[in-house]
């Protein structure tokens, strides 16, 4: 089981996927360089607990599409 992330990681998070949704993928390692280059004087942790946060939440709701897809598909 992971850590609960903080409600600072979270807001963070949220909120840079609103102000720039087509900056963000399901890959880590590109979230984590959009999140270094979007937020200026964030530490590494910081950093990449945030790249992480977005990724889960980038790969879950892509997840629910798809599976909400499927479920439209079999039901017709």
């Amino acid at each position: 089981m992971g850590k609960v992330k903080t409600e600072h990681i979270k807001r963070l998070a949220k909120e840079l996927l609103l102000r720039f949704p087509d900056k963000f993928s399901s890959n880590f390692d590109a979230n984590k360089h959009a999140v270094d280059v979007l937020t200026q004087g964030a530490t590494t942790k910081v950093r990449n607990q945030v790249a992480g946060y977005i990724t889960r939440t980038i790969s879950l709701t892509q997840d629910d599409s798809q599976s909400e897809t499927v479920e439209e598909g079999l039901s017709a």
